[in-house]
């Protein structure tokens, strides 16, 4: 067996070895390990347009999924079977002969790429520790921001997302918005809280108010001011892994019960944001398990003593 035929044998175990422990891994802490379908992905989103975007160099790690050979390979492009061996072997050995192989085809979506063309080049390329690779990328224009961390989870919220953007135009009349929740169901508590404001607004105006107008509004004079507030207190850090938009949607339900407690007057959103923090942050939920704690400690005490 000559050297190149040794190292390259060499380099597919090692790249089947990294697919299995990652595998193993994902077992562990209930991650997922396998690439994303293409299509999975494009089905579940609005695709405003496609472009071509020619010859470019792509980050490697940025690749997390394919069109068509998704279950040959995991999440970090290492190959899933032995099947697939031969065709590996040949591009790696191009690798270690310096011989220069076609760029690989890619779609694009958000900051993510997926593979049309090249499975296997993306393969070695990453088993190699190459940073970036030589790609003809095609791109599919959404307005829902999507990262390399991307999950099928994560889709699903993204797949909500896409379709309030849709039926709201919000991308386009306020290009600056990013409302994320960490949980599905926020986009249509969202949706509701819009036509009670369009509703409210075409009572005092009597006059019909357009859905632009009413989607404008809200988010400038009911959504931001909250997240101001939100953002200028710091009050992400008492509530870990939420979001802004997760805030909001309480706080507006706080806030509501607020004004019926006050005799229908708006607290306004300072007061709501401080005083939902203050009953259910993470310190505030602290001081009151050891309030209770305390509690039980004095009642449950003077029992044991009378017992003894």
């Amino acid at each position: 067996m000559s050297w190149i035929q040794q190292t390259t044998r060499e380099d597919f175990s090692r790249a089947r070895r990294k697919a299995l422990f990652t595998q193993l891994l994902s077992l562990v802490d209930r991650s997922s390990s396998e690439l994303l379908a293409f299509e999975e992905v494009r089905s579940r989103l609005n695709v405003r347009s496609q472009r071509d975007l020619g010859l470019q160099s792509v980050p490697v790690a940025q690749i997390i999924g394919s069109e068509g050979r998704y279950a040959d390979f995991d999440r970090q492009f290492a190959p899933r079977h032995q099947a697939t061996m031969s065709r590996w072997l040949s591009v790696d050995r191009a690798f270690h002969e310096a011989v220069t192989l076609p760029a690989v085809e890619l779609y694009k979506i958000g900051d993510i790429y997926f593979v049309k063309d090249g499975n296997h080049r993306v393969s070695v390329a990453r088993l190699q520790g190459q940073v970036d690779i030589d790609a003809l990328v095609i791109e599919l224009v959404v307005d829902v921001p999507l990262g390399s961390d991307l999950s099928m989870r994560d889709l699903l919220l993204k797949e909500e997302y896409s379709d309030f953007l849709e039926w709201t135009e919000l991308a386009s009349l306020r290009p600056e918005q990013r409302i994320e929740f960490s949980e599905p169901g926020g986009y249509l508590a969202l949706i509701q809280h819009i036509n009670a404001h369009r509703y409210y607004l075409s009572q005092e105006q009597g006059s019909e108010v357009t859905r632009d107008e009413a989607v404008t509004r809200w988010y400038d004079t009911v959504y931001m001011p909250v997240v101001s507030v939100i953002r200028e207190s710091g009050s992400l850090r008492s509530f870990p892994g939420r979001t802004e938009a997760d805030l909001y949607r309480w706080i507006m339900d706080h806030r509501w019960y607020l004004r019926e407690r006050n005799g229908g007057a708006d607290p306004g959103p300072l007061v709501a944001v401080e005083d939902y923090v203050r009953l259910f942050g993470r310190r505030s939920l602290a001081e009151l398990t050891e309030r209770l704690m305390r509690g039980l400690r004095a009642v449950v005490q003077p029992s044991a003593d009378r017992a003894a």
